[in-house]
């Protein structure tokens, strides 16, 4: 059996969890929008359009924060195409998936779904077709009291206060070819750093996000986000990054092991951004808003042929991906790691919300049904608030290809001094049963801790057929003993335990 022992102690605090890390995506892509939060023909839709029943799971979810309205999509959109009665908005053909957009959604829409969701807006800004012009009048529309033209648009449009959207990214994923505008970082480094000066003479409470690397293993990943952070610092509050990992050719050890790399990719951008701080001699700190983030298990090339081959449609089903046991246990270590690292990275947007490498999955007119990484991100939203705790572990290890040391168990415990609760997040990486034990120095623990886990045995299990077929269970497999917590966990596995405290 291999063995995990993890010693924390309650003032040994790494820091406060922004709860934004919480955060999803909604983009103008397959049906993440139509037929995805928006179906106003569904038995559930409510009067403006969208579907309660998706309302429902994305509060259960946890969700605190929403990006929009892209994504690739955002690089050839004109807001203005979405606001305004909808019987006189244009369809437009969307270059980045090739589909015909509707525009019967957009900025107020999503501002109404937002506020019943009740989730923040983070909003992203168009910088390949578009510019400084197009930014200033959307934060205009969005941002200010009546009395200009763009605010004056929106209160004949029905919203008379403004927004106050707080949140805007610079584009996204500027670095890449396949983005509509795409600019080399010099290029953007520039336009972002003269729109964001822009925004903040419009809106000085606003914060602002550089389009960083969108993959770590792009070839111009560390020089795009060292010219992007030279030349645009100055106006920035946060660097993005994007990552997604797929499991095609890879052994489940190496694929579990890849939240290592997505660690790493974290402690070199942060390097980065502390470089550009000391060369600059500021004391102002730059943070990671980590926008776009998972598991993406089809290949691009299948996603692709489907586009090519059926271009033009409206709300077309493709990038619909099931996702397997295995992919939940490394989607669940992915999220452990924003929680490790939320010293720096106070934003996360877990890609997509619906339908689209989603949580939430649904049927046009029909029904609803969940993924199994759905539930360890519930799990975080609800138990993973509060502060960090300092972890020392000794932990058995195996090695990879790539990796040296990749422990068996990952492991982060969150301290909630408002619920007094500590709770421990794990993930067993191997193949068989895996002790954990905790040891909690200078806590004064209460009766009633509870459990549950994640675990199938079939690796590939899905929820796609029986949607039932992964679902939490809760756990006996532990016992707390004069502060020492002990846990047999099951083999590839995610488990919780939430441990009461008396203070």
């Amino acid at each position: 059996m291999k063995k995990t022992k993890i010693l924390v102690h309650k003032d040994f605090q790494k820091n406060q969890i922004d709860p934004r890390i919480y955060g999803s995506f909604v983009e103008h892509m397959g049906r993440v929008v139509y037929t995805g939060i928006y179906e106003p023909s569904h038995p559930t839709a409510d009067a403006d359009g969208f579907r309660q029943d998706v309302l429902e799971k994305t509060k259960e979810m946890g969700v605190t924060a929403v990006r929009y309205p892209g994504g690739n999509f955002v690089s050839n959109y004109n807001w203005l195409d979405g606001v305004g009665p909808k019987e006189q908005r244009p369809r437009k053909l969307d270059l980045a998936w090739k589909k015909v957009e509707t525009n019967q959604v957009g900025t107020d829409e999503f501002m109404k779904w937002a506020k019943k969701a009740d989730v923040l807006p983070i909003f992203a800004v168009n910088l390949g077709t578009k510019g400084i012009e197009e930014a200033l009048s959307l934060l205009e529309y969005c941002n200010m009291p009546a009395g200009s033209y763009y605010s004056d648009l929106r209160c004949s449009y029905g919203r008379k206060e403004p927004y106050r959207i707080k949140t805007w990214c610079l584009g996204n994923e500027m670095d890449g070819d396949w983005q509509i505008g795409h600019k080399t970082a010099e290029e953007y480094g520039r336009l972002a750093y003269e729109t964001g000066k822009a925004m903040k003479i419009m809106d000085p409470e606003i914060e602002l996000v550089l389009c960083g690397s969108s993959l770590s293993t792009n070839a111009t990943f560390g020089d795009w986000d060292q010219t992007v952070l030279r030349n645009a610092y100055g106006c920035a509050d946060y660097i993005s990054l994007h990552q997604y990992y797929g499991c095609k050719g890879k052994k489940t050890e190496d694929f579990l092991a890849l939240s290592l790399d997505m660690e790493r990719f974290i402690q070199a951008v942060c390097g980065m951004c502390d470089a550009e701080m000391v060369r600059r001699r500021t004391k102002k700190q730059l943070n990671i808003c980590f926008d776009e983030w998972g598991v993406w298990g089809l290949e691009d090339e299948a996603v692709n042929k489907d586009i090519e081959a059926h271009p033009w449609r409206e709300a077309p089903r493709f990038g619909e991906q099931f996702y397997t046991m295995e992919d939940t246990l490394l989607f669940s270590s992915m999220l452990m790691n924003l929680i490790r690292y939320s010293s720096r990275v106070k934003i996360a947007c877990q890609s997509l919300l619906t339908n689209v490498s989603a949580c939430i999955m649904t049927e046009p007119d029909g029904e609803l049904w969940l993924q199994p990484i759905f539930y360890p991100f519930a799990f975080m939203a609800e138990h993973g608030k509060g502060i960090v705790l300092e972890e020392r572990a000794q932990e058995d290890t195996y090695e990879t290809a790539e990796f040296e040391k990749v422990p068996y168990v990952d492991h982060v415990t969150v301290y909630n001094p408002e619920k007094k609760e500590v709770a421990l997040f794990l993930v067993n990486r191997g193949e068989e049963t895996a002790q954990a034990v905790l040891e909690l120095e200078k806590f004064q623990l209460a009766e009633g801790a509870r459990s549950w886990a994640l675990y199938h045995k079939d690796r590939k299990a899905m929820n796609r057929e029986n949607h039932k077929n992964i679902v939490p269970q809760e756990m006996k497999n532990f016992r707390i003993r004069d502060n020492v917590l002990e846990c047999e966990m099951e083999p590839l596995s995610f488990q919780m335990i939430c441990i009461p405290l008396a203070e």
